[in-house]
């Protein structure tokens, strides 16, 4: 699950209570940090504030959604007018809850949005191949299964999100290594997706960076 919340006492409740309940839970307090989390790491859920700093929750929710990004997502907020709501959804929440609300709800809510997600068949095209993002593994076009440590599957997830596009090297390192100040890092992970699935996997696009290649 990926919660996203500037509230530090209402960060360190939910927590508390959610893995209690047995989520695994990662943290942002800023819209900028969920929009990078959101968009290199594979989650069931996404529970999302309204009203965050950098990037608000709804525009949060739109650039998640345009990239896209298929999780369930429970929208939370103080802000609980009818055309709230309807912003919220239309923008691509799959619930709505009003703050306060009850910790027995939330959690009757979270679960119906995993089972849903659960529902979901999360499969990126690559090529000839498939990028299965729950299980973070590729299927090769033979059918060999080829598991991916966390930084290559968050590098090749960031590329298959957007087959056509081509990505510097500094946007990578802001997606996918949060800012490193290693300037190789990027090429050390191209390096290593292509010598698990072949240097196809991987396009170099010269005096840009790289793009989404085929298996």
């Amino acid at each position: 699950m990926l919660l996203v919340e500037d509230d530090r006492e209402m960060v360190e409740l939910l927590t508390e209570v959610l893995r209690d309940e047995g989520y695994t839970v990662d943290v942002a307090t800023d819209g900028q940090r969920g929009l990078h989390l959101g968009l290199t790491r594979a989650y069931d859920v996404l529970v999302i504030d309204r009203r965050l700093p950098v990037l608000d929750g709804l525009g949060l929710l739109r650039r998640l959604r345009s990239r896209p990004v298929r999780s369930p997502v429970l929208m939370l907020t103080g802000v609980c007018s009818v055309p709230d709501r309807v912003d919220g959804l239309d923008a691509g929440a799959d619930d709505y809850l009003a703050k306060p609300f009850d910790l027995d709800e939330l959690g009757a809510r979270l679960r119906a949005l995993c089972r849903r997600s659960r529902d979901v068949t999360d499969v990126l095209r690559i090529g000839s191949g498939q990028l299965h993002v729950g299980r973070r593994e590729v299927e090769l076009p033979d059918g060999e299964r080829v598991a991916l440590a966390a930084r290559e599957f968050e590098l090749l997830h960031t590329l298959a999100v957007r087959p056509d596009a081509v990505y510097t090297r500094s946007e990578l390192r802001r997606l996918v290594f949060e800012e490193t100040h290693a300037p190789s890092l990027v090429d050390t992970y191209v390096y290593y997706l292509r010598r698990k699935l072949g240097r196809g996997a991987v396009r170099t696009v010269r005096g840009l960076g790289y793009r989404l290649g085929a298996l």
